[in-house]
C-alpha cells in the first residue's frame, strides 16, 4: 500500500514537468517560452523546498509519522526542478556562453543568489541515500543537510531580487519560509531551555536524602 502510494506521489511530482512539456509540444508557451520555462521550474523548485521543510513540522504537530517517508522524495524533486531551472538558464538562455554567464553573476545579484541556492542543493542530493548517512554518521549528515535552510533562503532572495514590480508571489514564499524556520527556532529555544532543568533534576536525584 505504501509503495503504491509512493508511486502516485512520484507521478504527481512529475506532473508540472509533464504539463510544461505538453504546453511546449502544443506551442502554448506564449511569445517568450524560455521565460515561461524558467519561471515554472523556479516556482516548482521553491514549492518543493518548502514542502520538504514543512514535512517535519506537520509530522510533529499532527502525529502523522508516515509523512517522513516522503521528505527525501520532495527534497530530490526540489533539486530536480532546480537543475532544470539552471539548465534552462545556461542552455536555452545563454547557450553555454561561460563568459556571459560569469558577467551575469558579477553584475546581477539575483543570479548570484540563485546560483548559491542551486550549488548548496548539490551535496544534499548527492548524500541523500542511506549509504551516505552511514558514511558521514547521523550527526554530521544532519548538520550537512541543514544547508537546505540556507538554500531555501537564497532561493527566496533570488526571486525577490528578480521581480521588479509585483512582489506578492515571492513575498508569499518568503512568509511561508519564515514560518517554517520560525517554528524550528522556537523548538530549538524550548529544547535549549529544557536541558538545564533536566540536568538540575538529575543532579537533585543523585543527592542522598537525609
Amino acid at each position: 500500500m505504501i509503495r503504491g502510494f509512493k508511486v502516485v506521489v512520484f507521478l504527481a511530482c512529475l506532473e508540472p514537468l509533464g504539463r510544461l512539456g505538453w504546453k511546449a509540444y502544443q506551442g502554448m508557451l506564449g511569445a517568450n517560452p524560455i521565460e515561461v520555462i524558467t519561471h515554472s521550474t523556479g516556482d516548482w523548485t521553491l514549492i518543493f523546498l518548502l514542502v520538504t521543510l514543512a514535512i517535519t513540522p506537520l509530522r510533529k504537530l499532527t502525529g502523522l509519522s508516515w509523512l517522513i517517508r516522503y521528505r527525501r522524495m520532495a527534497g530530490l524533486f526540489a533539486f530536480f526542478y532546480a537543475f532544470l531551472h539552471f539548465l534552462t538558464y545556461i542552455w536555452l538562455d545563454k547557450f553555454f556562453d561561460l563568459h556571459e554567464m560569469l558577467a551575469d553573476v558579477a553584475k546581477r545579484r539575483f543570479i548570484t543568489a540563485g546560483l548559491t541556492a542551486f550549488v548548496l542543493l548539490i551535496p544534499l542530493a548527492v548524500t541523500s541515500t542511506g549509504g551516505w548517512i552511514r558514511r558521514l554518521g547521523g550527526k554530521r549528515w544532519a548538520w550537512l543537510h541543514r544547508l537546505i535552510y540556507v538554500s531555501a533562503m537564497a532561493g527566496v532572495v533570488h526571486y525577490v531580487w528578480l521581480v521588479k514590480a509585483d512582489l506578492r508571489k515571492p513575498l508569499e514564499y518568503a512568509l511561508i519560509l519564515s514560518l517554517l524556520l520560525g517554528y524550528r527556532l522556537v523548538v530549538w529555544l524550548l529544547a535549549g531551555n529544557s536541558r538545564p532543568r533536566a540536568v538540575v533534576r538529575a543532579q537533585r536525584a543523585e543527592v542522598p536524602q537525609t
